[in-house]
This record gives structure tokens, sequence and C-alpha cells, in this order.
């Protein structure tokens, strides 16, 4: 017998409205900035040094984002970065959280095709201020069941949050742009993870894709997943 698949979970930021792109204009703005004392690649790389370093002190988001790149700045010039540049970086940091939400191709006809038959869950990671002024921004609310924003995104924070409004993570799913948050730690509970990619997804979100998992599935874009649901109802 097929197992009932209940609730379904997005991810927010790259899969159902643009994020990284924001990122990308400001590490090339800071690059500009810090162009007389490091070329592009190493204080990509410096910065990228930082950001791994800082997530288990900032967490995700762009106020963390903002600080490894204040942190940065302050290495590569010695402790010599002008008080000016810090706050062109700061203003960086302010622009990105003031940014308009831009919805990605298929997301409202997804939730509304998907919403009749399954409690839809929005679960996020990163500043949870910022995560729920997009949350409002996007006039995506009303479609979900309930929203999650949480620290990491692990198989035991999946297993308590399909319990709580599903029917447990057996029958849910979750669709990211993220094979590290998004689809690994799912499988690892026991749902099916679907990986929706985005070109321009950060660095430290990717992994190794498993081999022949009978719960995983890739898909080019999100209009894709109720066909997907359909085929995962019928296979258990």
């Amino acid at each position: 017998m097929a197992l009932a698949l209940t609730t379904i979970g997005f991810d927010a930021d790259d899969t159902l409205w643009q994020n990284e792109q924001f990122f990308a204009m400001t590490q090339d703005r800071f690059a500009d900035l810090l162009a007389d004392h490091a070329d592009k690649p190493d204080l990509m790389a410096r910065l990228m040094q930082a950001e791994r370093r800082n997530l288990s002190h900032y967490g995700f988001g762009i106020k963390g984002f903002t600080l490894s790149m204040i942190e940065t700045a302050i290495e590569i010039t010695q402790g010599k970065v002008p008080a000016t540049v810090i706050g062109e970086i700061l203003d960086a940091g302010r622009d990105m959280l003031s940014h308009p939400v831009e919805l990605l191709p298929g997301v409202q006809d997804t939730l509304a095709a998907l919403r009749p038959d399954h409690k839809l869950l929005l679960i996020t990671k990163g500043d949870l201020l910022d995560q729920m002024r997009k949350v409002e921004q996007s006039g995506l609310r009303e479609h979900f069941d309930a929203i999650e924003i949480v620290s990491h995104k692990t198989p035991a924070e999946y297993t308590e949050i399909f319990r709580r409004h599903g029917t447990g993570a057996d029958q849910g799913l979750m669709a990211g742009n993220s094979m590290s948050s998004d689809v690994l730690p799912m499988l690892e509970a026991g749902g099916w993870g679907v990986l929706i990619p985005h070109g321009l997804t950060w660095a430290l979100e990717h992994a190794k894709a498993p081999q022949d998992h009978p719960r995983f599935a890739e898909i080019p874009d999100l209009a894709h997943l109720p066909a997907l649901v359909a085929q995962c109802k019928s296979a258990g």
C-alpha cells in the first residue's frame, strides 16, 4: 500500500523568491570597496572563510553576512580599513534588508494546486525579522498552514516540524534549492526530499546528491512539483 503524502514543506529563499542574487550584488560592491587591497577572487575566498567561521556565532542571514564582510575588511587591510568603508558595508547590509521580494516563476500556481489536498509548510532558516518581512511582502502567507523559521535544518528539526504540523516526516515532502539543508536531512528523517536547483545557490549549501534513493527527486522548477507529488503518492 502506498504511504500517504499529507504534508509538503517549502524552503523560502531561492525556492519561492529570489535571494542569493542580492548577496552576489553586494559581494560585487564589497569587492569594489576593497579593490586597492585584494583582487576579487582572494577577497571572496577570505569572505567565505569568515562566513564559515561565523555561522555558529551569527547563524544564517544578512546580518551575519554583513559582520563577516566587516571582519574580512579588517583582516585584509591589517586593521587599517577606513571608517568610511565600514560605513559603506553597513549601508550595503541595510540595503539588502530592504530589498523587494521577487517571486520565482510558478510559485503562486504551484501552491494553489497543492493547497486543497495537502498541508503546506514554509520552513526556512535565517534572521527572524528579515524572514518574516519577506513572508509578509511575498503575499504568500495565506497559502501556508504554518511557518517555521529555524536556526538549522536537521533531521531532528524536520521530524519535529512534520510531527507537529502534519502526520509525520514519513508522510511529508520537503522541496528546496539546497541539497545540504532541504534534501539530505529530510531524507534522513524518512520523508521525500526534492531538489529544485537555483543557479546562485550559496556554496555552503552544496552537497553530493544521494545515489538511487527512492525518495529523492530533482525537478527543474517549482511548476513541476504537483506532477511529482502525484508520482510520490502512487509510489509510496
